[in-house]
């Protein structure tokens, strides 16, 4: 008990106020209690579905946004259906709307205008709608739909982090009606934060999140949960791979994120024609490289680009080969020769 209001007081407590200075709104459990309708509830269901409404003015009302928020919470309670979620999250699925017959894509989150999401913490997060009830730190809320579930564990612990990840794996085998809308998951004991991608609960799965910035516990918090920051982990540097039918999940790490940022920024810059990245080996340099080539081919900006990946070994071209595949890029060539590869370039074959 004692352990327990200690890892409160110094760890749990200042994480809520950290989140709250870097644009979160603390909501009380009672509270949240009653917006989920009940200890099996998931989403914050009056936030939710104003928020739908909000952000798809003229394609989704009331009954539609009900809707939405059913399809939503009752996915499989799998990597599968936390897939699903992803994709919601991604503007990716879509609404008939009667009218038009026809179906329209469905924003849940505005990528475009973070200002227009709103953003919820809480904490003694208790669950109920599973076979053996749950109880996590905290939980974060992007336009009620839970996205984080945090653990906290006191610097005291020595063995804190390996207690914090093996509860989560609980909750993954516990709660999984739960765990399958939720996204990202944060463990903490004050003098480290880490961080993974919910669905991938290895140890290796498990980053240490570093900011350029000095690394005191409040910088790691407020610079982790900075809201703009946290929208884009969820829908650009997550990535969901299938390979041999299986899926899998990650999420990139702090040092991917930046080299992804500075590519991007530097491509954008019209006196510069060429870069340099360095990443050491098993660094995760074919997720970097995937990630930039989703960027460049989405961002309007560059105009519907031609994306080179060269690789110096045969069995690394047919490992990104198979990455690309696994991610769902479905435009590529691959060059067996300097010859095929002008013969390409010279056919215009941007974008296909």
């Amino acid at each position: 008990m004692m352990s327990a209001l200690n890892e409160r007081e110094t760890v749990q407590n200042p994480i809520i106020r950290y989140a709250v200075e870097a644009g979160w709104t603390y909501l009380p459990p009672d509270e949240v209690l009653r917006m989920r309708r009940g200890e099996s509830g998931i989403v914050l269901h009056e936030i939710l579905e104003k928020q739908l409404q909000r952000l798809n003015n003229g394609i989704v009302d009331h009954l539609k946004a009900e809707e939405i928020v059913r399809r939503l919470i009752s996915v499989y309670p799998n990597i599968e259906g936390n897939f699903q979620v992803w994709e919601y999250l991604n503007g990716l699925k879509t609404v008939f709307i009667e009218e038009e017959n026809r179906e329209r894509n469905v924003q849940l989150l505005d990528l475009n205008f973070p200002e227009r999401n709103l953003f919820h913490v809480t904490d003694e997060f208790y669950f109920a709608g599973c076979a053996k009830p749950i109880r996590a730190d905290l939980v974060f809320f992007i336009n009620g739909i839970p996205v984080i579930i945090t653990e906290a564990k006191s610097a005291t612990r020595i063995e804190g982090i390996a207690e914090a990840l093996d509860q989560i794996r609980r909750y993954h085998r516990e709660g999984p009606e739960f765990m399958a809308v939720l996204q990202l998951y944060a463990i903490t004991h004050l003098l480290k934060f880490y961080y993974g991608a919910t669905w991938n609960t290895s140890r290796k799965g498990l980053y240490n999140w570093r900011d350029e910035q000095a690394g005191d516990f409040e910088t790691l918090v407020k610079t982790f949960f900075a809201p703009r920051r946290i929208l884009r982990v969820l829908t650009e540097f997550t990535l969901f791979a299938r390979k041999d039918g299986e899926l899998s999940k990650v999420v990139l790490r702090p040092h991917q994120i930046r080299a992804t940022e500075r590519i991007i920024k530097r491509a954008k810059d019209p006196e510069k024609k060429h870069g340099l990245v360095w990443h050491t080996q098993g660094s995760g340099k074919t997720y970097t490289m995937i990630t930039v080539a989703k960027r460049l081919l989405e961002d309007p900006a560059f105009s519907n680009p031609t994306v080179l990946m060269l690789v110096d070994r045969n069995e690394l071209e047919q490992q990104l080969f198979n990455n690309l595949e696994a991610v769902g890029f479905g435009r590529v060539q691959v060059t067996d020769s300097r010859r095929h590869l002008y013969e390409l370039l010279s056919n215009d074959y941007r974008g296909l």
